[in-house]
C-alpha cells in the first residue's frame, strides 16, 4: 500500500513540473500591447483580420520565426533565407533554392507592402490570407521540406518561444503552441513590412524634386502631360505601383493557351484565359529586387523595358496594352528615361529599417 501511495505522489509531482501541462506559463503575465502600424498617408489603410489583431509581441514573435532555420528540415534555412530585408525580401536570384539545393519554378516575391495584397498572395496568387500563406513554405518539398508537426514539438521544448507565444497569444502552456499560431505571428511581422519613403514620395510631399530625366520617365510611365504612352502605368498604378491583379505580359510565344511551360494563374482557377497570367508585382524598390519576372529571365531592369518596348508574344488572353507599347515606337532615350523613374521607387529607409531585420545577429 506504501507502494502505491509513493508512486502516485511521485506521478503527481512529475505532472506538476511538468511546463506543459496545467498552468506551466501562468507565472508570466500575458498582457499584450496592441501594434499600430505606421502607414504613410498616401496608402489605403490596411485589413487587419479580426482574428490576428496586430500587437507588439505577436510582430517580435513573427520576426523570431521568420528568420529562425528552426522552420526547415535540416536547420540550414528560413523564411529570409529567400526574402532578404536588403534586397526588399528577394533573393537575387531567377528562381529559389530549398533545403535540398532543388530549385524551384519562380523567383521568390519581394514582401514590401504584402499586407496591403488582397487578391492573393503568391506569383499565382494561390494563398488568399497571409496566413494561409505562411503555412505552406514550411511543407513545401522544395522550400524548407519539413513537417509542422516537427517544428511544433521543436517550439514546445524550445527555452525561449512559450514563453513568447505566451506573450503573445496567452496560452497557458507550451502544449498549446500550433502551426496557426506561428502562422499568425508570421503574418503580423509580414504586415509591418511597409515601404513608403522613397524618392518619389519625398517628391510629392515636396520634399525632393525630379531630375528632368526622371520626370520625363515619369510622363511617360503614366501618359501624363501629352507624353507618348508607354502603357505602364495601367497594371502598376499608384500608390504600391502595382494592380492586385493578374496578367499575361506577352512574355513567351505559344501555339495555344494550354502551350505554356508554366500555367500560372490557371492552375488556381482551372480557366484556360487565365494560362500563363501572373501577378503583376509592386514595382517599389525594383531597383534592388533583380532578376526580374516570375521565373527570373531578365537580368536589369533595361532588359525588362526591352521587352515591352517589343510589344511582347501575342496570346488570346494577352493583356491588350502591351502589344500597343511597340506602336509607340520608344527611343533609346525614353527608356533610359523609364528605367530612371523606375530608381525613384527604391525606399533605402525601408531595406535599412532595424525592426525588419534578423533578430539573431
Amino acid at each position: 500500500m506504501k507502494k502505491v501511495v509513493f508512486f502516485s505522489f511521485l506521478l503527481t509531482f512529475f505532472v506538476a513540473c511538468n511546463p506543459d501541462d496545467k498552468g506551466g506559463l501562468t507565472d508570466i503575465p500575458y498582457n499584450p500591447t496592441p501594434y499600430t502600424l505606421s502607414i504613410p498617408s498616401q496608402f489605403p489603410q490596411m485589413d487587419i483580420p479580426a482574428d490576428n489583431p496586430m500587437t507588439t509581441e505577436g510582430v517580435e514573435l513573427g520576426r523570431f520565426l521568420f528568420y529562425d532555420k528552426i522552420l526547415s528540415s535540416n536547420g540550414t534555412m528560413s523564411c529570409a533565407s529567400c526574402h532578404l530585408p536588403a534586397l526588399s525580401f528577394t533573393d537575387a536570384n531567377a528562381t529559389s533554392k530549398g533545403v535540398d539545393n532543388i530549385a524551384g519554378r519562380r523567383s521568390s516575391m519581394a514582401l514590401e507592402n504584402v499586407g496591403f495584397v488582397t487578391k492573393g498572395l503568391f506569383w499565382d496568387g494561390r494563398s488568399k490570407t497571409l496566413e494561409e500563406q505562411a503555412l505552406l513554405p514550411v511543407e513545401d518539398p522544395i522550400e524548407l521540406h519539413n513537417k509542422w508537426t516537427q517544428v511544433i514539438e521543436k517550439l514546445k521544448v524550445h527555452a525561449d518561444y512559450p514563453t513568447r507565444f505566451r506573450k503573445a497569444f496567452g496560452i497557458k502552456n507550451a502544449s498549446e503552441i500550433t502551426k496557426e499560431m506561428a502562422a499568425k505571428a508570421i503574418a503580423q511581422f509580414e504586415r509591418t513590412l511597409i515601404s513608403g519613403n522613397a524618392k518619389v514620395d519625398k517628391i510629392f510631399r515636396r520634399e525632393a524634386e525630379f531630375t528632368d530625366d526622371e520626370y520625363s520617365g515619369y510622363l511617360l510611365f503614366f501618359n501624363a502631360a501629352g507624353a507618348p504612352d508607354a502603357q505602364c502605368g495601367h497594371c502598376h498604378t499608384t500608390p504600391f505601383y502595382n494592380s492586385n491583379d493578374f496578367f499575361n505580359n506577352g512574355l513567351d510565344s505559344v501555339a495555344n493557351l494550354a502551350d505554356f511551360k508554366d500555367l500560372g494563374r490557371g492552375v488556381i482557377t482551372k480557366r484556360s484565359l487565365d494560362n500563363g497570367k501572373f501577378r503583376a508585382p509592386s514595382l517599389r524598390n525594383i531597383e534592388l529586387t533583380a532578376p526580374y519576372m516570375h521565373d527570373g529571365r531578365f537580368k536589369t531592369l533595361e532588359e525588362v523595358v526591352e521587352h515591352y518596348a517589343s510589344g511582347g508574344h501575342y496570346a488570346e488572353n494577352i493583356d491588350p496594352f502591351i502589344p500597343q507599347i511597340k506602336d509607340i515606337r520608344l527611343t533609346t532615350k525614353q527608356k533610359r528615361q523609364i528605367v530612371l523613374f523606375l530608381k525613384t521607387l527604391t525606399d533605402t529607409s525601408f531595406v535599412n529599417n532595424p525592426a525588419f531585420k534578423d533578430p539573431f545577429n
